[in-house]
């Protein structure tokens, strides 16, 4: 029994090598002067192979893509020398051709044959989950990377409303891929689509059945601080003449071989337009947002003195709210993930929470540990307005940031100034943000 079984592996291992080299040989082919002729062929040839591809070819794959599809350093060096000797035009354009990998048109010309797109995102998501066991991919995942944020650049994706009149297919898909608040059934998802609520969805004309990020938006008559009445699915919805705020409560990307691709902010940009198109009584841009890091970092003890931008005063104002929090909870920061240990803390204690939460959402974002949602909204041009105590109160709401939530303001005048204040290092924020340091 052990033989057979080693008969078996060596036989399916046989068969994984020559579905590899063939698979690279029709690589190959459509980079070829005659691939080149019949690319759309050749190319939905590969796309077929590439859907049916099991996981251990899939990996040798990524090798050749990494090792036999790169630039020749050699003629890279000699085109940078002479281009370093006479910076001219052709020279340039001479050494752009040979530095770029040959696998940019090779995942150019698989794009072009119909599922190409879908493929090569498939390819690209596989990969991802790779690049930490295996480093020297990922310079195949930045070409990949590259050529999908210009194929997936807003300006070629449609915007498209949602509503319960959608097809039964995409209603399936935002329940499945709703990453924020999660959708309990059908009701839950009728209510969110309800006339006093919106949801928008990015598609790519490729993929036209596919939402690739979507936003859902609540219509309220101010802004919201805490996220449990905005997805009761038993609410009553609001009659028009109480829309004033437009609050952003979710947006979910559904797409990981999108990862990094910039989407999320033009389409929160251009839904507030759609919005104020349709309902020029609305005043207010905002969002209802989670603090995902906040309890981690929290507990990680920072120190809080050295943090990046404190004013004087500010140090000793953290230390003291940090000493007022661990007082207030007994030591025991456990007690802060149930809403019956923030009941007990008093007003001192949901003082001194506040304080510190203030401190990482102004002090913190701007740098690589800052919270991802607050560095999307902020680098998005968003204005830090309030942070709201008891938010969410849901488990994952008091695992995550002890059930606060926080609002960030879409000024939609002052959006650059804003985006231009936290690429400079600093946070847009209220006053009433202010006063928490």
């Amino acid at each position: 029994m052990p033989m057979l079984d080693e008969l078996r592996q060596v036989a399916r291992r046989a068969s994984q090598d020559r579905a590899l080299r063939k698979l690279l040989a029709d690589c190959r082919r459509l980079l070829s002067e005659r691939g080149e002729a019949n690319s759309v062929a050749i190319a939905g040839e590969l796309v077929e192979r590439l859907r049916t591809l099991p996981d251990e070819t899939r990996d040798g794959f990524f090798d050749h893509l990494a090792r036999d599809f790169s630039p020749e350093p050699m003629a890279v060096l000699t085109g940078a020398q002479a281009y370093a000797a006479d910076p001219n035009a052709e020279n340039l354009m001479r050494l752009m051709a040979l530095a770029e990998p040959a696998r940019q048109e090779l995942f150019r010309r698989i794009n072009r044959a119909p599922g190409g797109t879908a493929a090569l995102l498939r390819l690209r998501r596989a990969l991802l989950g790779r690049l930490k066991a295996q480093p020297q991919l990922r310079a195949v995942e930045a070409d990949l990377f590259h050529l999908l944020s210009s194929w997936f650049n807003p300006g070629f994706l449609q915007m498209r409303k949602v509503d319960w009149n959608s097809p039964a297919r995409l209603l399936e898909k935002v329940i499945r891929h709703e990453a924020v608040h999660e959708v309990d059934g059908w009701d839950d998802l009728r209510r969110r689509l309800e006339p006093d609520r919106r949801l928008f969805a990015f598609f790519h004309p490729q993929l036209p059945d596919e939402p690739l990020i979507f936003v859902e938006v609540a219509l309220v008559p101010e802004m919201p601080a805490a996220i449990a009445p905005l997805i009761d699915k038993t609410a009553q919805p609001l009659p028009p003449d109480q829309f004033k705020v437009a609050a952003f409560y979710s947006i979910s990307n559904c797409e990981p071989g999108l990862r990094g691709v910039s989407l999320g902010n033009f389409l929160i940009k251009r839904v507030a337009e759609q919005l104020k198109r349709e309902l020029p009584q609305l005043r207010t841009f905002c969002t209802l947002s989670p603090i995902p890091g906040f309890a981690e970092w929290l507990a990680k003890r920072p120190a809080l003195d050295q943090l990046p931008g404190l004013k004087r005063g500010e140090a000793a104002d953290l230390l003291a709210a940090e000493a007022a929090l661990q007082q207030a909870c007994g030591g025991d920061a456990a007690k802060l993930n149930s809403a019956a240990g923030l009941d007990a803390l008093g007003k001192e204690g949901e003082a001194a929470l506040l304080t510190l939460c203030s401190a990482y959402l102004m002090r913190v974002s701007p740098t690589p540990d800052g919270d991802p949602v607050a560095r999307f909204h902020l680098d998005n041009g968003a204005r830090l307005e309030r942070l709201n105590p008891r938010g969410n109160l849901s488990r994952k709401g008091l695992k995550q940031s002890h059930g606060l939530m926080v609002n960030y303001l879409y000024d939609l005048h002052r959006i650059e100034a804003s985006h231009e204040k936290f690429v400079q290092g600093e946070v847009a924020h209220s006053r009433a943000m202010a006063a928490l340091l």
